[in-house]
């Protein structure tokens, strides 16, 4: 984008009556086809009117994301559903009784209404009903479908602050409106109705295993393997892509990081994991490079040769570890790192989802230790 914008930064606070009055301010901007970050319980979107191929567009621009990457349609009630899918399975009316509003995002076939500016040139069109206060007050006082990715500059890691979003997208966007921290700190779950077999095509919260308890039964896309895994890469250039996420690199930092991991046992550090993280920052201090780890508070102690010692959580509370995730890896850019190694995660169900991320933060380079 050539012209920066006014960029207003909104607080909201208890007074239910300033809120409002932003509240409906946002709306104007968006029935107008302009832009406004918004906090979700995952991470901030960044929201325009998903009816107006225009605001998409904008939306795109903005973040300098690719054309072909969908976006996700925010709602705040299931009747929505009628209105943007032509096909609206049992499945779909299941797990919204389930989860919504909640972290999990559906695709089912689009109507004309949708336009294809906002699905990313697909017939399908992914919907979600987020379970934030200030998410679904904005959708019901703008009275428009609000079409929002993360609020951040496209591959930079997701924004789960207002500040990470200023960091980004201030003077590129009409609005920001701070309404906190979010909790689970890693975007949602989304699944495909409109295959054979429902599938999931981006790991999230909401697990298979919890997706399985209403539904007979849920696949996981065979790509979400070979990025989760990192061992190889889908390099195929003709995939076109029905989830955000799918295709292009995201959460990347701007050091360069890597991932290590005990071929047997990721569900704790071992002390290989640590003597080989500990090699790796002593061939970095040699080299003169800064050094970061990404630990957990059982780790926290045993890396004394690392400038910067980041603490994700505990590994027997994956949520401590999703909700600090991105805030680490932007971290790692204020402090100006040039090598960051993490430690690595169990594929269990709950953990699945953030090694998904560190993978694909990482660029899928993973270090085995026998």
């Amino acid at each position: 984008m050539d012209e920066r914008m006014n960029t207003k930064l909104e607080v909201l606070t208890k007074d239910e009556e300033a809120n409002q009055k932003i509240y409906e301010a946002a709306g104007i901007i968006l029935r107008r086809g302009g832009l406004v970050a918004f906090p979700t319980e995952t991470v901030y979107g960044l929201g325009g009117d998903a009816l107006n191929p225009w605001a998409s567009a904008r939306i795109y621009e903005a973040k300098g994301r690719p054309s072909d990457n969908p976006l996700i349609v925010h709602i705040a009630d299931v009747k929505a559903l009628e209105e943007l899918a032509s096909e609206v399975p049992q499945e779909a009316y299941t797990l919204a009784e389930k989860f919504w509003p909640g972290p999990l995002t559906m695709i089912l076939k689009k109507k004309e209404c949708v336009p294809k500016a906002t699905t990313g040139g697909l017939d399908t069109v992914a919907i979600r009903m987020p379970n934030h206060p200030v998410a679904l007050e904005l959708i019901r006082t703008s009275k428009v479908y609000i079409a929002a990715p993360s609020a951040n500059l496209s591959g930079r890691p997701s924004p789960t602050k207002a500040s990470h979003v200023k960091e980004d997208l201030f003077g590129r966007i009409d609005m920001i409106l701070d309404g906190g921290e979010g909790e689970i700190g890693i975007e949602s779950t989304i699944i495909d109705l409109t295959s054979p077999i429902p599938t999931i095509l981006r790991p999230g919260f909401i697990t298979k295993e919890a997706l399985e308890s209403v539904l007979s039964k849920v696949v996981v896309d065979p790509a979400i393997d070979t990025i989760t895994k990192g061992y190889t890469k889908n390099t195929d250039a003709s995939l076109h892509p029905k989830a955000p996420g799918m295709k292009y690199r995201h959460y990347a930092p701007k050091g360069d990081m890597m991932i290590v991991e005990h071929q047997g046992d990721a569900s704790i550090c071992t002390e290989k994991e640590v003597e080989k993280i500990a090699q790796l920052l002593q061939k970095a201090k040699d080299a003169g490079h800064s050094t970061a780890v990404l630990a957990t508070e059982e780790t926290k102690e045993k890396y004394p040769l690392a400038d910067h010692v980041l603490v994700l959580g505990k590994r027997n509370e994956p949520q401590t570890i999703s909700s600090k995730l991105f805030d680490i890896l932007r971290q790692c850019d204020t402090l100006g790192v040039e090598e960051i190694f993490s430690e690595s995660f169990e594929r269990s169900e709950e953990e699945y989802a953030i090694m998904n991320r560190l993978v694909k933060a990482a660029g899928g380079k993973i270090l085995l230790v026998e």
